[in-house]
């Protein structure tokens, strides 16, 4: 899955974390109808990459996988998501890990350590052990056949905090069969061009197909998301609508706007985007969360005119107070 054939660029995989991660959010609870009604949703708008959940946390989402598997998803690729196996036990052994297979999902992702800090302090494991675990936890997942992404948990501040160490990570879980290594801005402290200039040396470094997975505690995650896919990342996590816990995650919607109708890179089905307002208000209503007004691109306000000189230019030429035609992503311009 690494590298570019012929000099041509690789495309760009999305990755949507809604019913996982999104689910983090103060106040949004989904039921199990709710998670399935989602990600019904997001197949439907040409989602390449669905996370339904941790089947080894709690029975909603062992729910959700046992239902996933009599429904026929027509672009989605499923994802099991969970963690490295417990230090104390053999990856044969290791509860949450055969929960994954047992998910039967086409994509299995566990997220380990990468941080110095947490390694000592959260899962006081040494630093050879977390990276046993890593290894051993990517291989028991990749050499059965699952497509095998790895979240490398806080990898921004392990880089910063022993770079040496956040590259080892990065190599061991490469070696052990990872088809892509996700880092991830878990604390969502970083600004782009920290972020271009980590993932342009991880790239330097390793021959690892990377991806990005931001939270938008700056006000960045579009922003770094970007950045890492200018730097070089061809696997972007996200959520629609930026749901997420604290200021939440990486908003999907814009995201792809932002690379189908900016960089020329499309990343859904032709004609998909035009879905985008319509899909994204959908979510909005399955999950009660009302949507915002000023959210890029599909927000009710974002191609909205005042009276005066800027409607008046509009009637000239729309173009003239517009960054974009707003049909390309199905909504409307009102004055």
């Amino acid at each position: 899955m690494s590298g570019a054939v012929g000099g041509e660029k690789e495309p760009v995989l999305l990755y949507d974390t809604t019913l996982r991660d999104g689910a983090q959010r103060e106040g949004l609870v989904l039921s199990l109808q709710d998670k399935l009604r989602i990600a019904r949703a997001l197949d439907e708008f040409g989602m390449p990459a669905i996370e339904g959940g941790w089947p080894g946390s709690n029975p909603k989402d062992i729910e959700f996988f046992a239902a996933a598997k009599k429904i026929r998803w027509e672009r989605a690729k499923l994802a099991a998501f969970g963690s490295t196996r417990h230090k104390s036990n053999r990856p044969e052994s290791d509860p949450n890990l055969n929960a994954l297979l047992d998910a039967e999902t086409p994509i299995v992702t566990i997220f380990g350590k990468s941080w110095t800090l947490h390694v000592e302090a959260v899962l006081e494991a040494s630093r050879a052990e977390n990276l046993a675990m890593i290894s051993e936890s990517v291989a028991y997942i990749a050499e059965r056949g699952r497509e095998m992404v790895y979240d490398a948990e806080h990898f921004f501040d392990g880089y910063r905090s022993n770079r040496a160490y956040a590259l080892e990570v990065v190599r061991v879980a490469a070696e052990a069969g990872a088809d892509v290594i996700a880092l991830c801005d878990t604390n969502g402290g970083m600004l782009p061009d920290e972020i271009s200039q980590i993932v342009h040396d991880v790239l330097t470094a390793s021959s690892a197909r990377l991806g990005i997975h931001c939270h938008n505690d700056t006000g960045c995650a579009v922003a770094n998301s970007m950045a890492a896919v200018a730097a070089g990342a061809t696997h972007v996590q996200g959520t629609l609508n930026g749901y997420g816990e604290r200021t939440g995650n990486a908003d999907l919607v814009t995201i792809i706007a932002n690379l189908e109708l900016k960089k020329q890179q499309l990343v859904l089905p032709t004609n998909a985007l035009q879905e985008a307002f319509r899909i994204s208000h959908a979510v909005a209503e399955i999950t009660n969360v009302a949507p915002s007004s000023r959210q890029p691109y599909v927000g009710v306000s974002a191609f909205a005119h005042k009276a005066g000189l800027h409607a008046s230019a509009i009637k000239v030429d729309p173009s003239l107070y517009q960054h974009e035609d707003p049909s390309s992503v199905g909504n409307d311009m009102r004055m």
